[in-house]
């Protein structure tokens, strides 16, 4: 029988309102396994309903007692970390390993760090000369909806419903539903856990009919999106006038930048890691490398040899370096993209093609990790967001040059820079208009720190205490003493 995957609404799990159910697909596989609830505005009402209704007694919990419901779901996750790493490698086509020393781990990380910190959240005072005292009453915003992505499905659902739902919200949560059933399962484990019904309400279905009903909603006064570029517009779009708060996580199109003092082998081995990870379907993926120009050659050589060993196969096997991509619409895209730098004068080193398995793979969403080089940095290759197993590799002569073709692009969210020159590492971190910077490493993420893009990349900041400052609302209250 196939899988259903369910509303959970209310506390209860249940099928789409209007009986309708979509197709889940297996990438790996390139077959549905899965029956999707096919949700609607009536089932985006009804969580709101349970949401508004569950809200005055969960923040009448207090922060201990919601410490303590947030923890006890991170446990049962915990408890089934195989069966979660497992159904998210199947779901997304990533490799099972990846789903089990990252995904899963993180979400249960984000569960009980954001559990924890609302503890230690502090309020500002302020004595004043006129003999007052100003202090800051931070209280949750209301009913928040967040709308979570495909490519890393359970690590950012809960990177956005754990804040909210620490601070006192309530929530009404929309995951993708090219990936849903790890959400599914953490319903599931929420019911088990005892958490109270209409705190937490995932809604099962397509952007159009419930991500818009979300956004649309007067009775939800935060969205948080992770997504691309051109949705989080649409978001803001109607949001805006409504004058709700956002937190827009957006696409990049991030550069690293190699100088030729670096530590080779460390960079080399962190490069390949930071282009091809999870098929490149990480929004804080290196895709534009570039490199000083005397240490090209010798990159250009170690770097092609590198990605040339990546073993592209069954993402349920350890050996596995890159399982298959989300979609074959989504492969269909990656190709054209290939497609489109082969026509503005680009030469593929590497890759480039559709990867064919056997058995009962055969009809798998799988692509050869691609190198590209010979292309300017104004090229759409080099400007448009791929999302997928593909980079372009550049020299350059000049920091200048460098931080002009870092910085040339509508995206800001994050930069890679590889250097042994320590004023260097100050100088340019301050001149990369990225929302991070990783210097001699990749992806280390401590979760206390402030996380979003510039420009296009996005609006806002997540983590740490950027996210309880979104999902609350600060009064001034002013005291004469």
């Amino acid at each position: 029988m196939m899988q259903q995957v369910l509303n959970y609404i209310g506390g209860k799990l249940g099928p789409a309102a209007g009986g309708q159910w979509l197709e889940g697909h297996a990438p790996g596989e390139g077959r549905v396994f899965t029956h999707i609830a096919d949700s609607d505005r009536q089932d985006v009402d009804r969580a709101v309903e349970a949401a508004t209704q569950a809200l005055p007694g969960w923040m009448a919990l207090g922060r201990k007692r919601r410490h303590d419901a947030l923890m006890r779901v991170a446990d049962l996750v915990e408890r089934d970390l195989a069966l979660f790493a497992a159904a998210e490698s199947r779901d997304n086509g990533k490799p099972l390993h990846l789903a089990m020393e990252v995904d899963v781990p993180r979400a249960i990380a984000n569960l009980r760090f954001f559990a924890t910190a609302i503890l230690h959240w502090e309020s500002e005072a302020h004595l004043t000369d006129d003999e007052a005292v100003n202090y800051t009453d931070r209280q949750a915003v209301g009913v928040a909806g967040c709308i979570s992505p495909w490519n890393l499905p359970l690590y950012l659902f809960t990177w956005k419903v754990a804040p909210a739902l620490a601070t006192g919200c309530t929530v009404v949560a929309k995951p993708s539903e090219l990936t849903p059933l790890t959400t599914h399962m953490l319903a599931e484990r929420c019911i088990e856990a005892g958490f109270p019904p209409g705190v937490l309400n995932i809604v099962q279905g397509t952007g159009p009919k419930v991500g818009a009903a979300i956004t649309e909603h007067p009775a939800i006064p935060a969205i948080s999106f992770t997504g691309g570029t051109a949705t989080g517009a649409r978001i803001a779009a109607t949001a805006a006038p409504m004058f709700k708060k956002l937190s827009l996580e957006l696409g990049g199109k991030n550069a690293v930048l190699v100088f030729a003092d670096c530590d080779f082998e460390e960079m080399l081995k962190e490069t390949v890691r930071s282009s091809f990870s999870n098929q490149g379907q990480i929004c804080l993926c290196g895709s534009r490398i570039l490199v000083e120009r005397s240490l090209y050659p010798r990159f250009r050589a170690a770097f092609v040899e590198r990605v040339k060993a990546l073993r592209v196969g069954d993402p349920g096997e350890q050996s596995t370096d890159i399982g298959a991509v989300v979609s074959e619409a989504h492969l269909n895209k990656v190709l054209s993209h290939v497609a489109l730098a082969k026509e503005e004068g680009g030469t593929l080193l590497c890759g480039g093609d559709q990867v064919r398995l056997g058995g009962p793979l055969a009809q798998g969403w799988y692509m050869a990790p691609t190198v590209i080089e010979g292309l300017g940095p104004g090229c759409r290759t080099n400007q448009e967001e791929i999302f997928g197993p593909v980079v372009t590799i550049q020299p350059f002569d000049t920091e200048e040059e460098a931080l002009q073709a870092a910085n040339g692009t509508r995206y800001g969210l994050a930069s890679v820079l590889w250097t042994a020159d320590g004023r260097r590492m100050h100088r340019m971190a301050r001149q990369l208009k990225s929302g991070i910077v990783w210097v001699n490493c990749w992806m280390l993420r401590d979760l206390r720190t402030p996380f979003g893009g510039m420009k296009h990349s996005g609006v806002g900041r997540e983590g740490g205490r950027e996210a309880l400052r979104f999902f609350t609302e600060p009064r001034n209250v002013c005291i004469k003493l």
